[in-house]
């Protein structure tokens, strides 16, 4: 929690993947900027809209706050999936009783599936050259 110009601020870092997500919640009505864009400007599609929303609707908490996040790497969906996770852990710092609600929904848990690495012989992680018997 930071005071910043007489509005409490609370920080929470989230990620996914190759994707890192620093957000701030502010007490406002509920926009969410992301990388100095509004979130409908950011992401095209609504479903990545809907995972970025995910730990506000779930704790009734969407026009409480103003989301400002800077996010780094990866793909749009893996960002999504990193500001979400970002938004959790700050809401989580706002108010301890949102925790069972946040947990229980997945939201504070971290995913730990990364790209596999690519290995010899091989064409990707798993994708072999075409076999031919002669």
């Amino acid at each position: 929690m930071a005071k910043k110009s007489d509005k409490i601020v609370f920080l929470g870092t989230g990620r996914r993947k190759k994707s890192i997500a620093r957000v701030r919640l502010v007490e406002g009505k509920g926009s969410i900027i992301v990388n100095g864009k509004p979130l409908e400007e950011y992401f095209g599609t609504d479903v990545l809209k809907v995972i970025v929303k995910q730990p506000l609707v779930a704790t009734n908490t969407l026009d409480k706050y103003d989301v400002i996040c800077k996010v780094t790497g990866g793909g749009f969906t893996g960002q999504a999936g990193a500001i979400r996770h970002g938004i959790a852990r700050a809401l989580n710092e706002a108010n301890s009783e949102y925790r069972p609600t946040l947990k229980s929904a997945g939201f504070l848990t971290r995913d730990p599936r990364m790209k596999e690495r690519k290995k010899y012989g091989l064409k990707k992680a798993r994708k072999s050259p075409q076999f031919s018997k002669r």
